[in-house]
C-alpha cells in the first residue's frame, strides 16, 4: 500500500518560492512511474534507474527498488517477479555481498555509510515501527513541559503523537515538526533559526545550535542515523550533529528514537554515547551487547513493538528493570 500524499513532504515544499523552483529542484534517486490504480489495493511500480553492471536485470530492479522506497521484503519480492522466496533471498545476498544492500529481518535495505537515504526514502523505511515509537515516546512526556525535538523521520512521529497533549513549550530546528504542532493552541512552538536544508526541512547551522544552547528544557527527543555495537549515536552531517549535541547538552533527560534498523547501518559522524540518553524508545529486542550497556548505565528500554524471541535474529539481554515491552 502505497502512502497517502499528507505523508510525504516533498524537499523545499515548506515556503516554496516559484521563482526559485527550478533551481532548487532535487534530481531525485530514481523515478518510479505508477500505473491507473487497479481494481484491487495493489498497484504496479516500475521503477527506472541506474544499471550496475555484473548484475542480473531483477537484481538490479530490486537495487533500484530499494533506492526508491528504502528497503525492499523477500515476499513482496517473490510476488513482484513471480519467483521463489529462495530465490530472492539469493538475489538479496548477491546483493549484500557487493555491499550495496545490507540485510534485515525478512528483507533488505539500502548500504549506506557516507550518505544518509532521500528523505521520502526514509519515511517508507519501517513506517509502522516509527509510528509506533512515537506513539510510546509521547506517552512518556507529561503535560505542561518544555521540550526539544531534532530533525528526523521517527522524531516527526513523536510530534503528530503530541498533539493532544497541553500546555508544552517545543523548541525545534526541524520545520516538519513546527508545521505538525503550530496549529494547536496548547503548544507553544519555537522554531530555530538558521539556513534551511532543502532536502528535509532542517534547519541546520551555528545560528540554529546558538538558540539552542539559550534554553534549558526537561526533555530532549533525538533520533539518530545508526547505532554501533560499541552504543556510539552516528549521523551524515557534521552541522546537524552539532544541533543535536547541543541539545543533548541542554535537556535534563534525553530520550532516544529509533527503529532496529539504524543497528544494521552505519555513519561517519558521533552525536554522542548512548550512555548520555536516559530513554531509548526502540520497536524490538535490542542485540545482546548493546542491551548489556543500556542494562549497565541504568537506561530505560521500551520496546513498542516487541516480537517473539524466535522471530529474532540476535537475542538481547533481558534486564527486566530496564526493558519495558509495551506488547
Amino acid at each position: 500500500m502505497q502512502p497517502s500524499g499528507k505523508d510525504l513532504v516533498r524537499p523545499g515544499a515548506l515556503n516554496r518560492n516559484p521563482t526559485f523552483e527550478g533551481r532548487s529542484a532535487l534530481k531525485p534517486i530514481c523515478r518510479v512511474d505508477r500505473m491507473p490504480e487497479p481494481p484491487h489495493h495493489e498497484r504496479d511500480i516500475f521503477v527506472r534507474g541506474a544499471v550496475m553492471t555484473g548484475l542480473t536485470h531483477r537484481q538490479n530492479e530490486i537495487l533500484n527498488l530499494a533506492r526508491a522506497f528504502g528497503r525492499v521484503m523477500v515476499e513482496d519480492l517473490a510476488r513482484r517477479f513471480e519467483v521463489s522466496a529462495q530465490t530472492i533471498r539469493k538475489d538479496l545476498n548477491d546483493l549484500c555481498d557487493q555491499r550495496s544492500l545490507t540485510r534485515i529481518h525478512g528483507g533488505a535495505i539500502i548500504a549506506s555509510g557516507v550518505e544518509n537515504l532521500a528523505y521520502e526514502a526514509r519515511r517508507f523505511v519501517a513506517a509502522e515501527e516509527k509510528k509506533a515509537i512515537g506513539a510510546a515516546a509521547a506517552a512518556k512526556i507529561p503535560n505542561g513541559c518544555s521540550l526539544f525535538i531534532n530533525i528526523g523521520t521517527t522524531t516527526e512521529e513523536v510530534a503528530s503523537a503530541l498533539t493532544s497533549h497541553e500546555d508544552l513549550l517545543v523548541i525545534t530546528n526541524n520545520l516538519n515538526v513546527a508545521m505538525l504542532l503550530y496549529r494547536h493552541p496548547r503548544i507553544e512552538v519555537i522554531v530555530a533559526g538558521g539556513a534551511v536544508r532543502r532536502a528535509d526541512g532542517a534547519v541546520i547551522g551555528s545560528t540554529a545550535t546558538s538558540l539552542i544552547g539559550q534554553f534549558k528544557v526537561d526533555y530532549a527527543i533525538i533520533g539518530a542515523s545508526a547505532i554501533d555495537e560499541e552504543g556510539a549515536l552516528l549521523d551524515f552531517d557534521y552541522r546537524e550533529v552539532q544541533a543535536a549535541q547541543a541539545i543533548i547538552a541542554n535537556a535534563r533527560s534525553v530520550m532516544l528514537v529509533a527503529d532496529s534498523t539504524k543497528l544494521r547501518r552505519s555513519a561517519p559522524v558521533r552525536i554522542a554515547h548512548i550512555s548520555q540518553i536516559q530513554t531509548f524508545v526502540t520497536d524490538a529486542a535490542l542485540p545482546a551487547g548493546l542491551a548489556n550497556i543500556c542494562h549497565t548505565r541504568g537506561i530505560e528500554v521500551i520496546e513498542a513493538m516487541p516480537k517473539p524471541s524466535a522471530d529474532l535474529d540476535e537475542p538481547g539481554v533481558e534486564p527486566a528493570s530496564t526493558v519495558t515491552r509495551l506488547r
